[in-house]
């Protein structure tokens, strides 16, 4: 089975919060209230260098997909 490239969640514990889940390396959780980052993968140095350089890119990519999945929700 293939999963989508990214995730929408939430939690109840948490009811501020919406979640981005990154699914393909590197994986990551993206809490769109606070905007931090939680990584699922253990870096090596090499690693490290490549997230460096994505980590923006892969954020924004995560926030246009709440945004059209917002977009779909409401039409």
């Amino acid at each position: 089975m293939e999963l989508p490239k990214f995730i929408l969640g939430d939690n109840t514990d948490f009811p501020d919060a919406i979640y981005i889940i990154h699914t393909d390396f590197p994986r990551f959780i993206l809490n769109l209230e606070t905007d931090d980052v939680e990584w699922l993968e253990e870096f090596d140095e090499h690693d490290e260098k490549e997230i460096e350089s994505e980590t923006e890119n892969l954020i924004q990519l995560a926030t246009d997909f709440y945004d059209r999945e917002i977009t779909r929700y409401n039409e």
